[in-house]
């Protein structure tokens, strides 16, 4: 790698952490940088990361997306990704959520595996991911473009860090409760009801999981225990207004909800934003 090609990570990684902070989004990546690759795109993502790390943040876990069909249509995304999660992007919920912190922020539902164990190697399965895993949350996602207007191709998603802002976390349940492929999720913003199954994420969340340790192997790292790691979308992601109540039900597994605001309130609820830092 050339200086020069190091010199440009870092430019775009300041000017990705900087977009977050100042909720001025810029123009894509990949248009202005057409030759970048996937590699490039990791690497502008680690070096966010270590930005956030400078900042006070602390590692949380990691997160993979673009793992079900309705993700990959609608940003235009063919293969899954990952990004990193921290302290300050987590929520328990019940939440109440100052839109003022994002973008143009979206929801998403899916489940959330806290990893007792490591986990690295190429040969990962959903068993062994079941086998090292404490719990299973209910998650609400919320989703922020630092991309002018979500015109994001892998490479963006990917050098923004997988276009993760935030995530709600429902309390946990034992994973063996249910056959997690077979469970439905109803996800309600509003007066709108989205509905998905496990089996929308690469066939299992267990399977996604394993597709992320994978992943990292070819990067010479893998889950850490203690990691929380979010699975994926079970629909499609959902604009998020000021003054919404928004709550996914997972069956059996439980269900994570959220209020949303734009500054005009803030009644003290059992979880502010504004309390956790910026994402």
């Amino acid at each position: 790698m050339t200086t020069a090609t190091q010199a440009l990570h870092r430019e775009l990684a300041a000017e990705l952490f900087d977009a977050a902070r100042t909720r001025r989004p810029v123009p894509p990546v990949s248009a202005r940088h057409p030759y970048l690759d996937l590699a490039d795109a990791y690497t502008i993502q680690s070096e966010i990361r270590a930005l956030d790390m400078a900042n006070g943040a602390r590692l949380a876990g990691l997160k993979i997306g673009a793992t079900s069909e309705a993700i990959q249509k609608m940003f235009g995304i063919d293969h899954p990704d990952f990004g990193y999660l921290t302290d300050r992007m987590l929520l328990p919920a019940p939440a109440l959520l100052d839109l003022r912190r994002f973008i143009s922020p979206k929801v998403e539902g899916e489940i959330a595996f806290r990893i007792a164990q490591d986990l690295t190697g190429p040969a990962i399965t959903a068993q062994d991911v079941l086998d090292a895993t404490t719990e299973v949350c209910p998650v609400l996602e919320i989703l922020d473009s630092r991309i002018e207007a979500w015109k994001i191709g892998l490479i963006d998603t990917v050098a923004d860090n997988a276009s993760s802002a935030a995530a709600v976390i429902g309390p946990g349940i034992a994973p063996d409760t249910t056959d997690l492929a077979a469970a439905r999720m109803t996800l309600r913003t509003g007066d709108t009801e989205h509905t998905g199954n496990g089996s929308a994420v690469m066939g299992h969340p267990a399977e996604s999981v394993a597709c992320l340790v994978r992943i990292l192997a070819g990067f010479g790292t893998g889950i850490s225990a203690g990691d929380l790691v979010l699975a994926g979308s079970w629909s499609g992601a959902v604009d998020l207004l000021p003054g919404q109540e928004v709550h996914a039900s997972f069956g059996v597994l439980g269900s994570v909800s959220m209020r949303t605001y734009h500054g005009e309130e803030n009644d003290g609820g059992p979880a502010s934003s504004d309390g956790a830092g910026d994402p």
